[in-house]
């Protein structure tokens, strides 16, 4: 059997345990230390590896979230091209990083890296460019009208099929107002539904009688603070019919649970009967009408 040169010199000198450190003899410690290394260095690969195999997995059964309107599919169209710049980066940085370990983890000596001007260079103009990919493809989507839309009630000129909705919020509920239709839903708890038509431009001001409240529809891709004071705008085109949960996303007080309200999205058609039949029981008309048989009450008693 053969015996390393190591071994043979600890059967001469016949150390102690004590001996077998890696100042004392750093020979025979190598060769203990070896197997264990090797182990350790097979379940770092085998780590590193799996961690990679997970992250493409996921990169391809990932399903891109169905868009309901305009404002959401430019949101989730910018989503996806930034992912597929930030997953080739994330995977290159910890290929590097896991690298870096394995390869230097038992370096007792480190040494400082040379200069490299051109990998200096290289990565510089890369980050540039990957900078000005995302700032060009960020201000495509933030400069569209239906995902921030910049006007006031000037620039609000809803044409033929389109809705404007007043939307106010107060505690603990809200007021939506259709002023082209002269129809206005109040409620709290489960809130008013608002029903729009489909593949229409439509038009929510959003505005706070008391404190600040938050005008969110997730799966529309609409939100927005509604202020005291302060009258903003959300535009966007709902392209699917169905029902679409609305809340306030800010907190707001006690009852801040309960200001809910719903989207219902539906044909053109079923828009104009849901139109006239609400029209016929309005609140703002029998305001009105308590207003003028208040002002006839003043003028028989002067």
């Amino acid at each position: 059997m053969y015996i390393g040169p190591a071994f043979r010199s600890l059967a001469a000198g016949a150390p102690n345990k004590g001996d077998l450190t890696l100042k004392q003899n750093p020979e025979v410690s190598r060769y203990l230390r070896r197997p264990y290394q090797t182990v350790s260095s097979m379940n770092a690969k085998r780590f590193a590896l799996a961690s990679l195999l997970s992250a493409a997995t996921l990169v391809l059964l990932a399903q891109p979230v169905a868009a309901q309107s305009t404002s959401a599919d430019l949101i989730y169209e910018l989503n996806d091209k930034l992912l597929y710049i930030a997953i080739p980066i994330t995977l290159l940085v910890e290929v590097i990083l896991i690298y870096a370990v394995l390869k230097f983890k038992d370096n007792d000596e480190p040494k400082p890296t040379k200069e490299n001007r051109r990998l200096e260079i290289t990565w510089t103009v890369a980050t540039a460019l990957i900078l000005l990919f995302v700032g060009v493809a960020s201000y495509g989507v933030m400069a569209d009208p239906n995902v921030t839309f910049t006007g006031d009630e000037t620039d609000v000129e809803p044409e033929e099929g389109d809705v404007l909705v007043q939307a106010e919020a107060y505690q603990w509920g809200w007021t939506m107002t259709y002023p082209e239709e002269n129809i206005e839903l109040d409620g709290s708890g489960e809130g008013p539904t608002v029903v729009l038509p489909e593949d229409q431009d439509l038009y929510f001001q959003i505005d706070a009688a008391d404190v600040i409240h938050g005008f969110h529809v997730p799966e529309l891709g609409l939100k927005m603070d509604a202020i005291p004071d302060q009258t903003t705008f959300i535009k966007t085109e709902v392209e699917q019919q169905g029902e679409y949960q609305g809340y306030c996303s800010e907190y707001c007080g006690l009852a801040h649970s309960n200001m809910y309200f719903t989207i219902e999205i539906v044909d053109q058609d079923s828009y104009d009967e849901w139109v006239e039949e609400t029209a016929e029981d309005n609140p703002a008309d029998d305001d009105e009408g308590d207003e003028d048989e208040n002002d006839e009450f003043e003028d028989a008693a002067e």
